[in-house]
């Protein structure tokens, strides 16, 4: 089965110590031993990612300065998305309290780098969903046709943030106020697992995914909901590296999908999210680039020349 992951990081040796040494995740990553998870190139990290058929991996960026001092990182997920194209699919992460800076960040993100989305964090913006500073950046995904990822979940051990920041109920208002805006909420918006799975029911526009809290006390009724009422609504992600990703594939197994729901949320949700083909048609050579392919062919060529093949014809 081909896999789409929606919240994906690579764990290269910059993106973990990022994490790791952030002012909001220093908890956390102390919690959930944080420092077990390896760095890697991302050479390594794409070979692994085909290896276990996730096809594409959505990265998203994150800027929180003004609340936490922490600089934008959509640098590294262009980076990313530049160096494999065809695997990694970038979201420009945005602070609303640059005002119309962030705007202009999200369009050269779309236009000039190739992103394919935006992401915002409103817990660490210390604001809620429908705060008056997100709505330019919701306008402008609109503008630009690509859908959005917000943020949630219980923040824990993230210094002065509010949980209620993230409650569904807030993001219902701006899925109301912009129904062209796709959103996709992160991490299922718990602990409010039956409100999620109402608003993502009533609104057209509306997307989750469950990442870090599948099996959780409640989450049970996220499967539920999943074979039931909001089949189309619910997207494979694994928060890659906060969990190995090779781990979320494991427990996904584990989770009681009825299959044809299972191949939606592995893949076919978020391809039409995605504008994907709604089968993916693998490539060998989809993670290799032009610069790759043509020193492969040199390295053939210097072999078969050393033996006289090519002298021979």
């Amino acid at each position: 089965m081909n896999i789409i992951d929606f919240r994906f990081r690579p764990n290269t040796e910059d993106t973990l110590s990022g994490i790791a040494n952030s002012k909001m995740f220093k908890g956390l990553c102390s919690s959930i031993d944080f420092s077990k998870m390896l760095p890697q190139t991302v050479e390594e990290v794409v070979q692994e990612l085909d290896k276990y058929n996730v096809v594409k991996a959505v990265v998203t960026g994150r800027d929180c300065e003004t609340t936490y001092g922490s600089k934008s990182n959509n640098k590294s997920v262009i980076e990313f998305v530049s160096k494999f194209p065809n695997k990694f699919i970038g979201f420009a992460g945005l602070d609303p309290h640059k005002g119309m800076c962030a705007i202009e960040e999200l369009k050269t993100s779309v236009t000039e780098h190739g992103l394919k989305g935006a992401a915002i964090d409103p817990y660490l913006a210390q604001i809620y969903a429908n705060d008056a500073k997100y709505y330019p950046i919701y306008s402008k995904c609109c503008e630009l046709n690509i859908p959005l990822v917000i943020a949630t979940g219980p923040g824990t051990l993230v210094p002065n943030a509010v949980i209620d920041h993230v409650a569904p109920r807030y993001i219902d208002f701006v899925a109301r106020d912009f129904p062209e805006l796709k959103i996709i909420i992160s991490h299922g918006g718990y602990p409010w697992v039956n409100e999620m799975i109402m608003i993502a029911q009533r609104n057209a526009n509306v997307y989750l995914e469950l990442s870090e809290y599948e099996f959780f006390p409640q989450s049970e009724a996220y499967i539920q909901a999943a074979n039931t009422i909001i089949s189309d609504k619910v997207l494979y992600a694994s928060a890659h590296p906060f969990v190995d990703f090779k781990v979320a594939l494991k427990n996904y197994e584990k989770l009681p999908f009825k299959p044809e729901v299972l191949e939606k949320v592995m893949y076919k949700n978020a391809a039409k999210v995605l504008n994907l083909p709604e089968v993916a048609t693998p490539t060998a050579v989809n993670t290799v680039d032009s610069i790759q392919i043509q020193s492969i062919i040199e390295s053939v060529l210097k072999e078969l020349a050393q033996k006289g093949t090519l002298a021979s014809r």
